[in-house]
This record gives structure tokens, C-alpha cells and sequence, in this order.
């Protein structure tokens, strides 16, 4: 029997601690949210005092580095490849010589149209002959016909015979014509496989060998041979989300960070801002519209790579303060587009400013009045109801005055990633409360009693 009255004993008593626990826990969550406890306590929060600061309104945005300018080499003409005399990485310039394609068959064809241009020349010759005879068996009958020595219709039949001939001359020079073009077009076909390069830059893609057989651009595009690209003058392409692609402006400076020189910044300016979106996830929650923008690379970079004596010198002068960075297409980079600057404005770090809803001032003050003892009428109670609901959202700074948290109303103009512009509502010197966040969004009403736990004279 002891031991059942010693278990229940336990059982009780366990009980008994998570029940206190538990109302402990709870009146401590409820005092902490003010719903409990002294209403006049003062309220521990951190301050800082404002200031006078620049300003820089920026857009991040990642994506990859490319080269400005880029040329996909495709032969015009389909064959075999007989000599590559270049390799990946090698720097060309304008003319030099990329690929020769076995000229064989085009070579043939132009023998045969040769041989065709010199039959049609041999046809137009007898063409011309039987125009002669032509024409002066026109001029005798004629002169036989005025002497009625002739039928007429015999004159008109050496006529006919005669401007037959003249046409037949006619489409015989066509032909030739014809002829010439098409054996122009086949000494274009040879010369086109002879391959030379179209400017001067570093082959960054090779995707065929010797030996192997290419199409040319005939219906449909060719074979993709090579890529030759402008590696001294490279570019990033990043995707900007459509809330901040009005706020980046073509010449908007930028600063880059490419994940492979981590410790270092190169400076850019956009080139190219795109006009059509890009869609991702189009009809769902998840839907996301980018826009394509293009930022130059303009630190000096890959000048070894640009094949002049000057830039190899420039390279070597620079690299005894920072060696030249040496970009390759397809590097990943992050990119802080600076679209806007604001100089010697009084600033606030941002989480300073929150919102409030000020038609909850209206309906207190019109709660307190009817409790004093002012009666309104059932016209009055709805009007009051229905102003209730209409929501009076400002932005707003709490401002530490004689051990008060008074609200101020403010506007705000551009912010960084850690302060805002004030352009009305404060000025230089006043502290302000800035955290907690749970204090600031939630807890702290205007005129509320505060006790500074943290002050700090600058805005971190």
C-alpha cells in the first residue's frame, strides 16, 4: 500500500512542476509583449543619434562574363576539312588564314561551267551567221517585193526569218550571261573554302579537327567551327528583377566582384539594358521576370591576351601594383549597379524607420471622448465605424526626448544597404530608436517611457 501512495505521490508531484512551469512561461511571454505587468515600465532600447552621410542607391545582380564581341565562325560552302591552322587559345588577326575545305568538287564545277560558257559562246557565233544570212535575204526580197517580182507572202516570211535570228542572236548574249554568273558564283564557292579570319581576336572555341566534314550555310546554318572573340574588352550579363530594372539607367557605374579574384573590385559601366523579359515559371506562385542587362568591364584586363606590344606593356607596368586579371567567358561575377547618389543628406540606418497606422489614433481619441461623457448619435457611430477601417499607413522614426519615445512622422528618399535618406521629418543630432526590431514593430507607441540600453553616436 506504501508503495501505490509513495507512485501517486510522484505522479502529483510531477504534475504539479509542469503546471507552475508552464504558467511561468506563459506570464513571462505575456509580459514581455506588454499584456501584463506595470504599463508605465520603461521600455529598454538601443539608440544611435543621426547624421549627415552619402548616400549610394544600388542593384545587385549576378550572372556570368563574356566577351563584348564574339564571332561564331560557319563555312559557306560544305566539305572536308583539309588543314586547321589554329588552335584553341591562339590569338589571330584580320586575314590570317583559320581552315581550308577540300575545293576538289568546286574546282570540277567550275571546269564544267567553263566548258558550258565556251558552247554557248560557239552557239552565239552561228546564232550571228544565220542573222546575216538572215538579213540579206531580207534585203533582197524587199527590193524584189517593191518590183512585184515577189509574192508578198514570200517577203513576209524572210522578214519573220530575219527578226527570228535577231532574237535568237539575243538570247544566245543571255545565255552567255547566264553562263558567267553561274561560273562566277562557283569561283565564289572556291575561293569560300579558304577561310580567313574577320577580325583580330583569340580563338576561344574550337569544335571541329582536320578531317572532318562541315555544312555550309545553304538552307539552314552550318557547321559551328570557332569562336573568335575580343577577350581585352569583356562584359558581364546579369539578370535584373523587374522592381529594380527602372532604377538602372544605361552609363550607370558598377562595381564587379568575379568569383575567382574574391579580394579584388574592377569597375563597369552598363552598356546594354534589355527591352523584352525573360519568364521563369510563367502561371505559378513561383513566377519570376528578369531583365538581361550588360555591364562593361572596363579595369584594364587581358592584355596579354589582345596581341599588341603597347597592352603587353601596359600589362607590365600594372602588374607591380596588382597583376592584370585575366578573365575567361563563362566565370561567374557579381555585380552592384550604383543607380543613384545622394550627397551630405541626413541619414538613418534603415531599420530606424517602421510604419505605423495612424487612423488608430483617430478612433482612440473618438473612444475617449464618448467615455467622458459625449454621447453621438447612431449616424455619427457608423460614420466613426467606417473610418475605422480605412487603414492611415505612415512611415515613421521614433525620436528619444526627455526619456520618451516620441513618433515622427518622415519621408524617406533613396537607401544602401544599411542607411536612408531623410528628406523631411528630422534633422542632424536627434536620437533615434533603433531596435529591437520586436520593440519598434510591435511594442513602442509614441510618448511611450524608454531607457537606453545601447547609444551609439554613429550609424553602423
Amino acid at each position: 500500500m506504501s508503495t501505490k501512495s509513495n507512485k501517486s505521490s510522484n505522479k502529483t508531484l510531477i504534475y504539479t512542476s509542469l503546471v507552475v512551469v508552464c504558467i511561468m512561461v506563459t506570464l513571462f511571454t505575456l509580459k514581455q509583449f506588454g499584456l501584463i505587468g506595470d504599463s508605465n515600465s520603461d521600455i529598454e532600447v538601443e539608440t544611435v543619434y543621426t547624421k549627415y552621410a552619402n548616400i549610394t542607391q544600388k542593384v545587385s545582380a549576378s550572372g556570368n562574363i563574356q566577351p563584348e564581341v564574339e564571332v561564331i565562325i560557319r563555312p559557306d560552302v560544305s566539305g572536308e576539312i583539309i588543314e586547321l591552322a589554329v588552335q584553341e587559345g591562339d590569338f589571330i588577326r584580320e586575314g590570317d588564314l583559320l581552315v581550308r575545305i577540300k575545293p576538289d568538287i568546286y574546282q570540277a564545277r567550275i571546269d564544267n561551267l567553263n566548258a558550258a560558257l565556251l558552247t554557248q559562246k560557239a552557239r552565239m557565233e552561228q546564232t550571228r551567221a544565220a542573222l546575216i544570212q538572215a538579213e540579206a535575204t531580207y534585203i533582197r526580197d524587199k527590193e524584189l517585193f517593191e518590183k512585184e517580182l515577189i509574192s508578198e507572202l514570200q517577203f513576209i516570211q524572210s522578214t519573220s526569218n530575219w527578226e527570228s535570228q535577231k532574237a535568237s542572236l539575243k538570247a544566245s548574249e543571255y545565255q552567255i550571261e547566264s553562263a558567267q554568273a553561274q561560273l562566277r558564283q562557283a569561283q565564289e564557292e572556291l575561293e569560300q573554302t579558304v577561310i580567313r579570319a574577320p577580325q583580330n581576336g583569340t580563338v576561344t572555341g574550337l569544335t571541329v579537327e582536320a578531317g572532318e566534314r562541315v555544312l555550309g550555310n545553304a538552307q539552314m546554318a552550318g557547321t559551328e567551327m570557332m569562336r573568335v572573340s575580343l577577350l581585352d574588352r569583356m562584359e558581364v550579363e546579369v539578370d535584373v528583377n523587374e522592381n529594380d530594372i527602372v532604377n538602372v539607367s544605361i552609363s550607370d557605374t558598377a562595381r564587379i566582384e568575379v568569383d575567382a579574384y574574391p579580394s579584388r573590385l574592377f569597375n563597369g559601366v552598363v552598356t546594354e539594358i534589355a527591352n523584352s523579359a525573360r519568364v521563369s515559371g510563367a502561371g505559378t506562385n513561383e513566377q519570376i521576370t528578369n531583365y538581361k542587362v550588360k555591364v562593361r568591364i572596363i579595369t584594364p584586363h587581358n592584355l596579354s591576351q589582345s596581341g599588341g606590344q603597347l597592352q603587353a606593356l601596359v600589362a607590365k607596368e600594372n602588374s607591380e601594383l596588382l597583376p592584370t586579371p585575366n578573365f575567361k567567358p563563362g566565370m561567374s561575377a557579381s555585380v552592384d549597379i550604383e543607380t543613384d547618389t545622394a550627397i551630405d543628406v541626413v541619414s538613418v540606418p534603415i531599420q530606424a524607420v517602421t510604419v505605423r497606422d495612424f487612423s488608430l489614433d483617430e478612433t482612440a481619441k473618438s473612444n475617449t471622448s464618448e467615455s467622458t461623457g459625449s454621447k453621438s448619435n447612431e449616424n455619427d457611430a457608423k460614420l466613426t465605424s467606417l473610418k475605422v477601417e480605412e487603414q492611415d499607413i505612415r512611415k515613421v522614426v521614433f525620436v528619444v526626448e526627455d526619456g520618451l519615445a516620441v513618433r515622427k512622422e518622415v519621408e524617406t528618399g533613396i537607401s544602401d544597404n544599411t542607411n536612408i535618406q531623410i528628406s523631411k521629418g528630422l534633422d542632424v543630432g536627434q536620437q533615434i530608436v533603433i531596435g529591437s526590431y520586436r520593440i519598434l514593430s510591435r511594442t513602442l507607441k509614441n510618448n511611450d517611457k524608454v531607457m537606453i540600453a545601447k547609444e551609439s553616436t554613429s550609424n553602423e
